[in-house]
């Protein structure tokens, strides 16, 4: 396991800091670091985006993503001023980050007032038993957009 450099960490917790001083939204930072560059940063635009999954990690990894032309950030490590919530944990996996270092405790962000712990207990339970009700919905039909991807010859794995 690589060692963790505090240098990339002072910097997403300066953007966290810098996105509060601005107004442009929550406490939180990001910076994506790949061979010992930073590839990209973000901080939490929610707020002022208007959009509820303009998180540091998020808008971090959206341009990193875009600066590479590629989907994966397999190499890179990912700073983060406090422990991701489940979107950006979830994000963070998809593109394939290979570490992930944080600084503050989802603890931490709790008592700042941004508690993820609702997500995570509703992560744990069953669909059906879920706060937000809904349900599966014509299944079959959409099961041929699966036939379809895996009979493309030329789709991309991801």
């Amino acid at each position: 396991m690589t060692t963790p450099d505090p240098l990339f960490m002072r910097r997403a917790i300066a953007l966290a800091r810098e996105g509060v001083a601005q107004g442009v939204g929550g406490p939180f930072g990001a910076v994506i670091v790949r061979d010992g560059e930073i590839l990209a940063v973000g901080e939490n635009r929610v707020t002022s985006s208007c959009d509820p999954t303009a998180h540091a990690e998020v808008v971090a990894i959206r341009s990193a993503c875009e600066r590479l032309g590629d989907f994966s950030l397999s190499g890179c490590e990912l700073y983060a001023s406090s422990e991701p919530c489940p979107m950006c944990l979830a994000a963070i996996h998809w593109a394939r980050i290979d570490r992930l270092w944080y600084a503050c405790s989802r603890e931490d962000a709790a008592d700042a007032g941004f508690d993820d712990a609702l997500l995570y207990a509703e992560l744990a339970l069953a669909p059906d038993r879920r706060r937000l009700p809904g349900g599966q919905l014509l299944r079959d039909e959409a099961l041929a957009s699966f036939r379809d991807w895996a009979a493309k010859a030329d789709h991309i794995p991801y």
